[in-house]
């Protein structure tokens, strides 16, 4: 949520220990609570593991090892989100990283969502959310059809956590002519095949590509994601 994760578990795309190893080879050293988020095996564990790690999330992401995808992410959905009125929701709003960011921009009607209620704890303290819910978004929302004109979501789409068929309700909540912003972690795009979604999407006419590049995710690990940024056109 931005958690480096929406807390919700998508258990099939969870990696078998020798891909675990292997990244965690590739990516650098990790904290051990961030091993426990990224490697856990059911939603329990995830949601205690984001229970043990909620007071120190944002020190540890971002002070100590330069979590940048929430500012990344920001930065693109406001090139095109010209109203600082619109209704944004924060999928997988976490402690509520972006949703600051935001809210410093001038964009202040800001709700959030996430799987675990001691990362929602966080994200009210800062008192910029105007509702939060806890929600797990890899099942339906109970939130209607075309209600905001904006949602991004950082960190969501990453190992373990949730997969890309999720993207199907950040659709169908956003208004026509609306934009959703996402990040993906680079691993979870190549194993959890992204494209094959987007462009199935793409050709059904639910949304239409505004921009889409590579970034940096967490700088010390030198991982990195994909920023997306697709317009609603259904």
């Amino acid at each position: 949520m931005d958690t480096e994760g929406l807390l919700a578990l998508d258990l099939p795309a969870i990696k078998n220990s020798t891909n675990t190893i292997n990244r965690g080879e590739r990516m650098g050293i990790r904290k051990p609570i961030h091993e426990r988020v990224l490697n856990a095996s059911c939603k329990q564990e995830l949601k205690a593991a984001y229970r043990d790690w909620a007071e120190r999330y944002d020190t540890d992401l971002v002070d100590e090892m330069g979590y940048v995808a929430p500012k990344v992410a920001s930065d693109l959905l406001l090139k095109y989100l010209n109203d600082p009125n619109a209704r944004i929701l924060d999928a997988g709003c976490g402690t509520g990283l972006v949703g600051s960011i935001m809210h410093k921009c001038g964009y202040t009607n800001i709700e959030g969502v996430d799987y675990s209620p001691d990362m929602l704890e966080q994200a009210a303290e800062k008192g910029i959310y105007r509702a939060l819910i806890e929600a797990d978004l890899t099942n339906a929302l109970n939130i209607a059809d075309r209600q905001y004109d904006a949602v991004i979501s950082v960190g969501t789409f990453t190992c373990g956590h949730v997969g890309p068929q999720a993207l199907d309700e950040l659709v169908r909540i956003t208004k026509k002519g609306g934009y959703i912003c996402f990040t993906v972690r680079e691993q979870a795009w190549e194993e959890d095949r992204y494209i094959p979604k987007i462009e199935a999407m793409t050709a059904a006419g639910a949304w239409e590509m505004k921009e889409m590049h590579t970034a940096d995710y967490i700088r010390q690990e030198g991982a990195s994601c994909k920023a997306c940024l697709y317009r609603i056109t259904q």
